[in-house]
């Protein structure tokens, strides 16, 4: 495939950067490049401070704007397909395949549903992201007003957010109320990474056993809450991580030894339901999205 246009990742310091090098903190936060591969991006002028080249060796102040302009690069292979659930003037959902990255990040920048959509309607803003393994539905906003309503209304935990997922091993209750917190930590080799903190913000996940199988389990999980990686976590939390996680094991923490990235696939998890309030119309609207096959109670 072609190459794609490049993009400049910016971001305003926080007190975490206060008295780092530009270089030690571009190492300590950006894990997939290790300082000689900075060290380069810093000699051809990528990487700007406050829109000056930095050179490395500048000591960081909170506020300051570091960007990194990188280049043009071949992004891998995606689905570019999705399915067009539901459209009006306010809104519009699709039903996300899995592999596809809702979002730029992680390598990935023209092979997102957000490029893809914007081909379509290029007016559209996500409310919310799957990620890249996951399938199922995904909400946009067509207008400023309907963004800001239904942004609210996820604050407000007024949106119902159903999913399915296949966990490893046999469940042995019917129903499982999980409030483990969430939080992030070091991973020794993978950097920041969400998992199960007891110091972590307060989380819920319902989840229901639709099907037992020989060495498996089909579950129906409705969040109450929408940490990062959630359910990947709490299925893990209670001794059922989901089945092909190249990241989370039981106890809803990621592998000790060589874990995946977060944006690995091998999984099956599938946002299929939302309901909410029109931002328009006032009235409660329910969307679905098709199940995969691997996913239906046989």
């Amino acid at each position: 495939m072609a190459f794609n246009t490049g993009y400049a990742y910016r971001e305003q310091l926080g007190v975490r950067a206060r008295g780092q090098s530009t270089l030690s903190y571009l190492v300590a936060s950006y894990r997939h490049s290790p300082e000689p591969v900075w060290r380069e991006r810093l000699a051809r002028g990528e990487v700007l401070l406050d829109d000056l080249p930095a050179t490395g060796e500048e000591l960081l102040k909170p506020g300051q704007r570091l960007v990194w302009n990188r280049p043009p690069w071949e992004e891998k292979e995606t689905p570019r397909d999705y399915t067009l659930v539901y459209a009006d003037e306010a809104i519009l959902a699709v039903d996300k395949p899995g592999g596809l990255p809702t979002m730029p990040g992680g390598g990935f920048l023209v092979n997102t549903l957000l490029h893809v959509v914007r081909e379509r309607f290029p007016e559209v803003s996500p409310l919310h992201r799957l990620g890249r393994g996951t399938s199922g539905l995904v909400l946009f906003a067509r207008t400023h007003d309907a963004a800001a309503k239904l942004s609210r209304a996820w604050r407000e935990h007024e949106v119902e957010k159903r999913y399915r997922a296949l966990s490893s091993h046999v469940a042995s209750q019917d129903a499982y109320d999980i409030t483990a917190p969430i939080g992030e930590a070091v991973h020794p080799g993978r950097g920041l990474l969400s998992m199960a903190l007891p110091s972590g913000k307060a989380s819920r996940s319902l989840a229901r056993v639709l099907q037992r199988r020989a060495a498996s389990t089909l579950f129906e999980v409705d969040i109450q809450t929408g940490r990062s990686q959630q359910i990947r976590i709490h299925l893990a939390f209670i001794g059922h991580p989901l089945e092909g996680d190249p990241v989370y094991t039981v106890g809803g923490v990621p592998r000790a030894e060589q874990p995946g990235l977060l944006g690995d696939t091998g999984y099956l998890l599938h946002a299929e339901r939302l309901c909410f309030v029109h931002p328009l119309t006032g009235e409660r609207l329910e969307l679905h999205a098709t199940l995969p096959s691997e996913l239906l109670v046989k």
